[in-house]
């Protein structure tokens, strides 16, 4: 009888023991289920229709990864050299930032995609790289911002030499991790919205932590560069493999080769060899991508010493920067579903689109037609690039494709700090700076209108062979 009742005395207690132990899991997995759930579901988004089983899912994930923490770094730099200091001295400080940073970046940007050339097989020590690099250059920064040093000038140079790079890199990985039935445009669309919709969560966050300090955004960038790092490594090993792969040349590259050399290398296409197609639309995303550039910085003095009506100088700022990121994201969406549907002719009528829209607020300058313009500019931005890929995919050999994406994106590059040079020194006259812009994109237009027609025609020049 006492040793019954000894067992339903133990009994009790564990039974009460197990009641609080499941209550307790109960309310932990209540607590941990928006961030797993949320886990889960963008797990889902990312590797969906094969993009998981592909590797696909994964580099959607370390853009997004790669989206963040650049947005970080932005918000940080904008606030140190743009907001804390009246208009004419940050003009002054923006024009130092462009000519310590910018101007040696346009020499060294076109060196980085044959240096990478020549690294074929470590595609993913070079993201990991690229990743760490920008992790201990924000903290290198972050110092510089709370001492007001100098050396927040050439780190921002390498922050934008090691985001140079993976981008780089990305653009040559991407081919490698196609799912089954996936178009090189719709691979490209799906990463860059991931890393759109990343930059947009992670702004406020950024704004947020610089309420708490001007270092802080660069600390929360060392965190997400540190996490991209390693996520780096998660990539399948077949993105190490450069098999049948060659470099491919400019057309400025091959005008240099002379006698034997030339003859020995005529056999390896260039982008010029592939036909007129992938060279017009490289001209008119360029003029695209000078606009943007020269947006960005005009209108940024410009509408911090005239806001728009009735707002103050940072909200018109956020009114055309929101503008911009939802015109981005609604022509990657676009690109998407278009996938590779007559790109030639996305093109030509996006950039007619854009020089249409541009001449229209510079006539009627208003915050409406502003704020329209910079929308505008982004979906022909994005959709524009998205038709240049596919181009790329079609008249480009894949042995030289990945090479050709880098000195593709290298040139844009180029072109977008030409554009953010311009807005600079430009007067703060609204109505002439946007024709500026309108003449940067209908120099685009004209020199690239025919070529690309003629190319739509004809369903765009064979392939050049490789021996």
């Amino acid at each position: 009888m006492n040793v019954v009742a000894a067992a339903d005395k133990a009994s009790g207690r564990g039974g009460g023991a197990a009641r609080v132990g499941g209550a307790a899991r109960s309310v932990g997995r209540a607590l941990h289920f928006p961030v797993t759930g949320a886990a889960r579901g963008i797990r889902r988004a990312t590797h969906a229709q094969g993009a998981g089983e592909s590797g696909l899912g994964k580099l959607i994930e370390l853009h997004a990864v790669n989206g963040a923490g650049d947005v970080m770094v932005t918000v940080a730099l904008a606030s140190t050299v743009f907001f804390s200091v009246p208009t004419d001295e940050a003009r002054g400080r923006v024009a130092l930032y462009l000519a310590i940073t910018m101007a040696p970046f346009t020499v060294l940007a076109p060196v980085i995609g044959p240096l990478l050339d020549r690294l074929p097989h470590g595609r993913r020590a070079a993201m990991a790289a690229a990743m760490l690099a920008r992790a201990l250059l924000a903290l290198i920064i972050s110092g510089a911002v709370a001492s007001g040093g100098l050396e927040l000038y050439p780190a921002a140079l390498g922050v934008l030499v090691a985001s140079k790079a993976y981008g780089v890199v990305r653009s040559a990985v991407v081919p490698r991790l196609l799912p089954p039935r996936f178009s090189l445009v719709k691979a490209n669309s799906r990463v860059t919205l991931a890393g759109l919709l990343a930059t947009g969560a992670a702004a406020p966050v950024a704004a947020g932590l610089h309420r708490i300090g001007d270092p802080w955004p660069l600390y929360g960038a060392f965190v997400i560069f540190v996490a991209g790092t390693f996520l780096s490594f998660t990539l399948p090993p077949k993105v190490d493999s450069a098999k049948g792969e060659d470099r491919a040349l400019l057309a400025a590259d091959e005008e240099h080769l002379r006698g034997p050399l030339r003859n020995q290398r005529a056999k390896r296409p260039g982008l010029r060899t592939v036909g007129p197609a992938v060279t017009h639309a490289l001209g008119a995303n360029a003029a695209l991508r000078c606009l943007s550039g020269f947006l960005i910085f005009f209108l940024a003095f410009l509408l911090r010493e005239h806001p728009l009506t009735g707002e103050s100088a940072a909200v018109s700022l956020g009114i055309v920067g929101v503008a911009a990121g939802v015109g981005n994201a609604l022509g990657t969406a676009v690109g998407n579903w278009l996938r590779s549907r007559a790109p030639e002719i996305i093109i030509v009528s996006v950039v007619a689109v854009v020089l249409g829209t541009a001449v229209v607020a510079a006539v009627f300058f208003g915050a409406f037609l502003v704020a329209c313009l910079a929308a505008v500019a982004g979906f022909a931005q994005a959709l524009a690039k998205l038709a240049l890929d596919a181009l790329i995919q079609r008249d480009v050999p894949e042995q030289v494709r990945t090479s050709a994406f880098a000195r593709s994106e290298t040139l844009l590059q180029m072109a977008w700090v030409f554009g953010g040079a311009v807005g600079i020194v430009l007067p703060l006259d609204g109505t002439v700076g946007l024709l500026v812009g309108a003449a940067f994109v209908a120099v685009g237009w004209l020199t690239t209108l025919r070529g690309l027609l003629a190319s739509a025609r004809h369903g765009g020049r064979p392939r050049a062979r490789v021996a």
